[in-house]
């Protein structure tokens, strides 16, 4: 099985102190978007790749089987891959 990759939150081109745990960038965006991140810029440690990614969340129906404690509505992000850049 693939190990975990580590993937650092950008803030206006530098590095911030948020790191996301994922196997693929997608998922440590998806993260990121839950938080309420819009704009996502993702590098990746140890390789010279920025994944940049346009994330979102709305408030949808909870599901029909979900617990008691789960409430009415839940939150849902989204996101979709602008592209990767190399540093």
């Amino acid at each position: 099985m693939a190990d975990k990759k580590y993937f650092v939150l950008q803030e206006g081109g530098n590095d911030s102190n948020i790191v996301f745990a994922s196997r693929q960038p997608r998922g440590a965006a998806l993260k990121a978007a839950s938080r309420g991140h819009k704009t996502i810029s993702l590098r990746e440690r140890g390789t010279n790749r920025v994944h940049n990614f346009e994330g979102w969340r709305e408030q949808v129906a909870a599901p029909a089987n979900g617990p008691s404690w789960l409430g009415d509505k839940v939150w849902k992000s989204n996101v979709k891959k602008i592209g990767v850049e190399r540093v």
